[in-house]
């Protein structure tokens, strides 16, 4: 499997952001923001019907795909901002992700192929201005990497991410045990 990476700053998320808006269209910048507020897994994003959000309450209970275990996301103001437009400007979706290429018009509706979201995300993390190994999971890794840098605990990032372990985050994240030996110089007491 490739190593995906993270983008490590809010600024370079924002870059990211705009090449996708640029470059691959408003579907693709919403499913960015979108994917960053929620940090869920690809399959789950795609999977998201409008009339599984509840807007009024804030919230998006679903299955996971990958552990099969119920969970209950917030929507930040971003996250509902980013639903609301894709709302209004496709106002017959049932997808918030969803597809419209000239040969699913006459299939029933059906979300944007992971396939081709990994082929974008892969080009635009080739992209000069942005330089890091994009991929599907890049999402939830660059969530996961700015709330440690914030100084989020693990447990509570291990947690958001549905890990099974604060090490496994770690991992996740890239948080090498160099970085971890580095702490003893940066933080004298």
């Amino acid at each position: 499997m490739v190593e995906v990476e993270a983008v490590k700053t809010q600024e370079g998320a924002a870059i990211v952001e705009a090449l996708f808006r640029k470059h691959y269209g408003d579907l693709y910048g919403d499913l960015w923001v979108f994917g960053l507020q929620t940090a869920l897994r690809i399959s789950d994003l795609l999977a998201i019907e409008f009339d599984q959000l509840d807007l009024a309450k804030a919230s998006y209970e679903f299955v996971e795909g990958k552990t099969r275990k119920r969970r209950i996301v917030r929507l930040n103001s971003k996250a509902l901002e980013t639903v609301n437009r894709r709302r209004a400007n496709q106002p017959t979706d049932v997808y918030l992700f969803q597809a419209h290429s000239n040969r699913t018009r006459s299939m029933p509706p059906k979300p944007i192929n992971r396939v081709t979201v990994a082929k974008a995300f892969k080009e635009v993390g080739e992209m000069p201005s942005v330089d890091v190994k994009l991929g599907t999971h890049s999402m939830r890794k660059t969530r996961g990497w700015l709330l440690y840098k914030a100084g989020v605990s693990l447990e509570m990032i291990s947690k958001i991410l549905n890990h099974s372990s604060p090490a496994v985050t770690m991992t996740y994240l890239g948080i090498t045990q160099a970085e971890v030996l580095a702490t003893y110089e940066d933080f004298v007491i």
